[in-house]
């Protein structure tokens, strides 16, 4: 086992990063289709194809999820992995052709490097060749640019990014996830209570500040911005239907409130993506607590894995207690 969201047989991942830009993309296949559904808690979305997710829609398979930066332009990567999968004759069957089905959420990284770089058609096709079981982590695909803790903008951010993890039970079960980390609040080691990354004292400071007792205080976010969001990828080899699956994405959002402090705001746009593959029987409550924790061991790996390009700190300077992490004029340009 690989402790990944690929160990949920008939899943690969591939990420295209874009490290000049400081954005990316990432995309699970579904090599032989699965059930999926969608669970939004966030007030800043951006999405597409996530109609097809309703318990009401005709379609009752998903052919990949696409996760991208980029903002809304980051949606036009979708087209790519579509032709990905359309020159392999995949998708839903409408007699003339077959259209893959490709639910896609987006996070808002224009403001980590260069505000017009976003993932292309081209990026999500490359994503999609690059498509494997070991999946990398970090700032990588569509953690490039993902940062967490942005009360006061980027000047006292730190670095996000994309992390993944499994558990495996003893009747077989697996269940996995995927998460792109980039909040508005801190993130959180939900075993100790301690802020593994968020908002700063200051701006070169590696001290937190805690954006919750932050607001508590009355500092609030003067301009509104939508540069956050954190999206999950929840899978499992129990076979669900369309209401089941989403009733799993609903309970695995806990592993968002477990880590992110705060969470699900008017400044983020949090996604969680259930999918289903694989013919086992299992009861979705169960199927929905470990939902739930391995959301939030994947939140900490991205944000443990995550590499701040000497722009930004990451969890790894602090843990070695690097002292010139960005200059005292802000962060520093790639």
């Amino acid at each position: 086992m690989l402790n990944a969201i690929t160990d949920v047989e008939g899943i690969r991942v591939g990420h295209c990063s874009d490290f000049e830009g400081g954005t990316g993309c990432t995309v699970v296949l579904l090599d032989k289709g699965a059930t999926c559904g969608i669970d939004v808690r966030g007030s800043a979305a951006g999405t597409r194809q996530v109609d097809a997710l309703s318990v009401s829609h005709v379609v009752q398979e998903v052919h990949a999820v696409l996760l991208s930066g980029g903002s809304s332009f980051g949606l036009d990567a979708t087209s790519g992995v579509m032709r990905y999968l359309e020159e392999r004759d995949v998708g839903f069957d409408v007699g003339v052709a077959k259209i893959p089905i490709v639910p896609t959420a987006v996070i808002f990284d224009l403001g980590f490097a260069d505000r017009r770089a976003r993932p292309t058609p081209e990026m999500g096709y490359e994503a999609c060749l690059k498509a494997d079981k070991p999946v990398g982590e970090g700032s990588i695909g569509a953690g490039v640019g993902a940062t967490v803790g942005k009360l006061f903008a980027m000047a006292r951010a730190m670095k996000g990014g994309v992390g993944t993890a499994s558990v495996t039970m003893p009747d077989g079960t697996v269940v996995a996830a995927l998460a792109v980390v980039n909040a508005f609040g801190d993130i959180l080691d939900n075993v100790t209570g301690k802020i593994m990354a968020g908002v700063r004292t200051a701006e070169g400071s590696l001290a937190f500040a805690s954006t919750v007792e932050c607001l508590k205080q009355g500092q609030v976010r003067r301009q509104f911005g939508l540069d956050n969001t954190t999206l999950a990828v929840v899978a499992t080899n129990v076979r669900f239907n369309k209401r089941e699956v989403t009733k799993v994405a609903q309970m695995a959002q806990g592993g968002l409130i477990k880590t992110i402090s705060p969470v699900h705001t008017t400044f983020d746009g949090d996604v969680v993506f259930a999918v289903s593959l694989g013919e086992m029987n299992g009861d979705v409550n169960r199927i929905g607590v470990l939902g739930e924790f391995v959301v939030a061991e994947a939140i900490k790996r991205a944000i443990r894995k995550a590499d701040g390009f000497g722009r930004l700190p990451a969890f790894k300077d602090i843990a070695r207690g690097a002292k010139n992490v960005a200059p005292a004029g802000g962060v520093r340009p790639m």
